[in-house]
């Protein structure tokens, strides 16, 4: 479900308005979060760690309303809930785009994420699943510390999907530090949303299940 959001009483309508005409309206963040809890957490619940914080990025996503914002038609649109549309890596080197439903219940989450994981891995196809607009497009470079990154787009297709990123995991001084890119149509929101995300990112994480 969705519902259109009051353009003429948001106090963004000047900013959405100016950001929305831009070739690249996008921009990202890049910043460390400290996983050494999260990693605690996944490994008590017995579940991996990529479901743990994939789940706790999502939950996130839901959290933080400008995320739950998409350009339709010329409007904004606010969704009721925002799903998973991640790359999942196979054996052989190369990875599909899945579908994970978000759900509040841990459990459920997990379920349908090892089925979906289960059956991107077992076929060739690019996008063995299909998505929309209501959906955060997740990745994962599980080998690189990287401290900024650039995405893929065809500018000639208009969209304002966040895209979230998450690189190597390295010990820094007893602590499990993780990079995490945040991209974000900045006709949408601003920095100080992208620092609410990551704070909520962070807080969830450390919270567990």
């Amino acid at each position: 479900m969705k519902h259109l959001l009051d353009l003429e009483n948001w106090p963004r309508k000047q900013h959405f308005e100016f950001f929305k005409q831009f070739e690249e309206p996008y921009f990202g963040v890049t910043a460390n979060v400290d996983v050494t809890l999260g990693f605690e957490h996944a490994k008590a619940a017995g579940v991996s760690l990529f479901i743990y914080y994939l789940y706790q990025a999502l939950a996130a996503a839901n959290t933080v309303e400008p995320f739950r914002y998409r350009i339709e038609d010329e409007q904004v649109m606010v969704y009721d809930r925002v799903d998973a549309a991640p790359t999942i890596n196979r054996p052989n080197g190369t990875f599909g785009f899945g579908y994970l439903y978000y759900n509040e219940l841990f459990a459920r989450f997990l379920e349908g994420a090892e089925q979906e994981i289960a059956k991107v891995q077992n076929t060739t196809d690019l996008m063995p699943s299909k998505s929309g607009q209501n959906v955060v497009h997740f990745s994962a470079l599980p080998w690189i510390n990287f401290t900024s990154i650039s995405h893929a787009r065809m500018f000639s297709i208009k969209e304002s999907v966040p895209k979230v990123s998450f690189g190597r995991i390295t010990d820094v001084d007893g602590q499990k530090a993780m990079p995490v890119s945040v991209h974000v149509h900045h006709a949408l929101m601003d920095g100080m949303h992208v620092a609410q995300y990551l704070q909520c990112f962070q807080d969830l994480l450390n919270m567990g299940l």
